[in-house]
């Protein structure tokens, strides 16, 4: 299966005074951290989705991702800092220590919060959603592990977070 590596969050999140809806991942993947943003693997379908939504090009760098999201109002970020995991094994997650999002809810008007898989909102439930004191939505995961949701699944879902958006 792999090792089990204890994983320090190294990204910072993204967001300003004018982000609405506020994105979480688990933890960034390997891939990810190497990349230095979030859903940095070539495979995971997460800035195409969103950049099919916005009628829009996929952002190709980080700067352009970044930019992506703060023209929109989406705040992004990741539900713990640390945590004991297995490659980019949503499931090996052990030990997880939460993210202090009320940096983010306290400075932006977040009206919603969405978490991008099953992982992700069941932390954000057990270990966030009572000091942030806003209910998540769950969506699909965009990783390549989630091969059996579709591309119109993922649009149909994802199509929420522009409810909230500029």
């Amino acid at each position: 299966m792999g090792e089990v590596r204890h994983v320090t969050h190294s990204i910072p999140p993204t967001f300003d005074e004018h982000s609405r809806v506020l994105v979480l991942g688990s933890m960034p993947s390997p891939k990810s951290r190497e990349t230095g943003y979030n859903y940095g693997h070539p495979q995971n379908r997460f800035w195409r989705v969103l950049a099919q939504l916005a009628d829009e090009p996929v952002p190709a760098t980080n700067e352009l991702k970044r930019s992506f999201c703060l023209r929109h109002g989406i705040a992004l970020w990741d539900v713990i800092v640390e945590c004991d995991i297995v490659g980019a094994s949503d499931t090996s997650i052990r030990n997880a220590k939460p993210n202090d999002l009320t940096r983010i809810t306290e400075y932006a008007p977040i009206e919603a919060i969405f978490c991008t898989g099953a992982k992700a909102y069941e932390l954000y439930r057990r270990l966030c959603e009572s000091n942030v004191g806003m209910p998540a939505t769950r969506l699909p995961s965009t990783s390549p592990a989630n091969a059996a949701c579709g591309m119109d699944k993922l649009l149909a879902a994802y199509a929420a977070i522009f409810e909230y958006t500029n």
